[in-house]
């Protein structure tokens, strides 16, 4: 009996590890594809001119990712042209969220004129491959000789409810560092927001 519970307890433990675990501040990124709202394919190599990537987990119901809405669309305007456009990418189970589905995206996208790509990850794949947890949840990248590297991770800025008289723009700051040469000041923050539903069993 006490085998049984100590094989139950390693699952749940590794099982909650394998949802938890992923890119590191300094990790080369492995490239991805996914399916866009408008059909077709999109990959970090279809970006030959890019610098980098603002990878935004987002999804159609979370409180806190509908709040930032505006915002990621306004980091795609402000740094497309410079190097550094979004790729929003919804890790959401559709069957635990129907509001979460395919077509609810384009739909949403097509509602609020995104200029950037909102992909579907619908088997949480390359979102357990960069550990994302909450929406939204930003992972800077800068391409280097040696691919796509991670230079920051977490919040987009300090001021989810809009109201922060002292807010501070984490993703402007660290493309302001990076586009200087240097290393980002703050490499990492907590993101705040709702919980990635996954996919049952």
């Amino acid at each position: 009996m006490k085998n049984f519970f100590l094989i139950g307890f390693m699952l749940i433990t590794c099982y909650a590890f394998a949802q938890t675990e992923g890119y590191k501040v300094g990790d080369v990124v492995k490239d991805f594809s996914l399916k866009n709202v408008d059909g077709k394919s999109v990959s970090l190599a279809n970006y030959s001119n890019a610098k980098g990537f603002i990878i935004v987990f987002t999804c159609n119901t979370c409180p806190v990712a509908k709040a930032y809405q505006d915002r990621v669309s306004a980091l795609n305007s402000s740094y497309a042209s410079k190097g550094f456009p979004v790729i929003a990418i919804n890790p959401n189970d559709a069957d635990a969220v129907p509001e979460e589905s395919f077509e609810k995206m384009q739909a949403l996208s097509k509602t609020k004129n995104f200029g950037h790509p909102y992909l579907f990850d619908p088997n949480h794949i390359v979102t357990k491959q960069f550990g994302a947890l909450k929406t939204p949840h930003v992972f800077l990248l800068s391409k280097t000789d040696k691919g796509n590297v991670v230079e920051y991770i977490g919040a987009i800025d300090n001021d989810s409810e809009g109201e922060n008289p002292e807010k501070i723009s984490y993703v402007q700051n660290a493309i302001s560092d990076l586009s200087a040469g240097i290393k980002p000041t703050v490499s990492s923050t907590k993101a705040v927001g709702c919980s990635i539903k996954w996919k049952k069993g």
